[in-house]
């Protein structure tokens, strides 16, 4: 078996390092910038909904989301009609920094797709949708507390 997922997990892991020392002088830091640029694009994301789109576990997620609070990017306000559920809305800090993200990541994909045509590009993004979707599957399998087999 070829070791595609050794290659994508270094790939995010190099990635996800950049990110975090770039990051330090906003006060983001461990991956905070993901649930803030997702919140940036979907204003009054629930928490749930979060973690879901990132791929963590609840408490992860409201570990970060906290941070974010605390730190100012993000704020939660209740729902008009459910008050147990709180959207998560992103500052003014937080939409200042938003482009600066969004601008590394942008350069980031130039940088790993340099030499690859739009075909290939095209091609690589279908491929690795499916993958998601493959392991999506037992993402949400194991999550619910059981077990794969091997």
């Amino acid at each position: 078996m070829k070791e595609i997922l050794r290659e994508i997990g270094m790939i995010a892991r190099a990635l996800d390092s950049i990110s975090n020392i770039e990051f330090k002088e906003y006060d983001l830091t461990k991956g905070q910038y993901l649930y803030l640029v997702r919140i940036c694009e979907s204003p009054g994301i629930i928490q749930e909904k979060l973690a879901e789109m990132i791929k963590v576990d609840r408490t992860t997620a409201a570990r970060a989301i906290k941070k974010l609070e605390l730190n100012g990017f993000i704020e939660k306000r209740d729902d008009e009609h459910n008050k147990k559920i709180k959207k998560l809305i992103p500052t003014e800090k937080g939409k200042r920094v938003y482009p600066i993200i969004k601008r590394e990541n942008d350069h980031s994909n130039r940088v790993a797709l340099a030499g690859f045509s739009e075909e290939e590009v095209d091609k690589m993004l279908h491929l690795l949708q499916r993958v998601r979707k493959n392991v999506e599957v037992d993402w949400e399998f194991v999550k619910k507390g059981n077990k794969r087999h091997y």
